[in-house]
């Protein structure tokens, strides 16, 4: 198989940059877990926060590939973009809420109880681009800033809704036949419980049930407008706020 064949293939067009940026996060995990992150004060800033020059280097490396495969998206019809951002703001509206309470509320990790399994919980140790400010002052921290959000709006936004809504819906309705011949945005019951449950699956469990109310309402995005750019837009508005709210209230394991 030579770099021409695969770049004229519509399902690796489709598959691979969501595969390689499912497998840099992994390696970024195993790396890290083998003890290239090292918590210490004589630690270097590349080995104390190594994510913040992993996830540049992701981003880069991912839009790389929608660059080489990008003749194979189809982003038109561009409808239902304004459904597309209300659903954005609704779907990760209910994805931060559980969060939110754990304050509103006064929880603590010692009494919240099962309510942990509905996303209850501080959300606070994750990425944090200030912590580049010692070390590289305000211009670490905006180039941190924004290479995340370029990573969460852009980078998976793009990525995501290709391989879900673009290829895998298809997929799983005809996966013996010519799955591209069937519309963007077919239903069925099959693919949108695989689907659905799928998203939830690549996210942490204290995720799982805001992602299956956003798998959810995209899965209905994509069935009434048919359009990937509204399901793109509609991902992007949701890491948009997200990535937001994450650095307003210091809840920097959402994101």
């Amino acid at each position: 198989m030579t770099l021409h064949s695969i770049r004229e293939s519509k399902t690796y067009a489709h598959v691979v940059p969501f595969a390689a940026f499912l497998i840099l996060n992994l390696l970024m995990q195993v790396a890290n877990e083998s003890g290239l992150e090292w918590a210490h004060p004589d630690a270097p800033w590349w080995r104390e926060w190594p994510e913040q020059w992993m996830y540049p280097l992701q981003t880069i490396l991912i839009a790389g590939l929608l660059g080489f495969f990008w003749k194979h998206y189809d982003f038109k019809p561009a409808r239902g973009l304004l459904l597309a951002t209300v659903l954005g703001i609704v779907g990760i509206g209910l994805w931060i809420l559980p969060t939110h309470l754990f304050d509103v509320l006064g929880y603590t990790e010692d009494n919240v109880g099962f309510l942990e399994h509905l996303g209850l919980m501080p959300r606070r140790d994750g990425f944090n681009p200030s912590e580049l400010e010692v070390e590289f002052g305000a211009i670490g921290v905006w180039t941190s800033t924004i290479f995340r959000f370029l990573r969460a709006v852009v980078i998976v936004s793009l990525v995501e809704e290709i391989f879900w809504r673009g290829f895998l819906m298809r997929f799983i309705i005809d996966p013996d036949g010519n799955y591209w011949k069937k519309p963007f945005g077919e239903f069925h019951w099959k693919s949108y419980l695989i689907v659905t449950a799928c998203f939830m699956g690549i996210h942490a469990p204290v995720d799982y049930v805001g992602a299956f109310f956003f798998g959810s309402l995209m899965y209905f995005l994509a069935v009434k407008t048919k359009s990937l750019t509204a399901c793109v837009l509609m991902h992007a508005v949701a890491n948009l706020i997200m990535g937001m709210y994450a650095l307003q209230f210091g809840k920097y394991g959402l994101w």
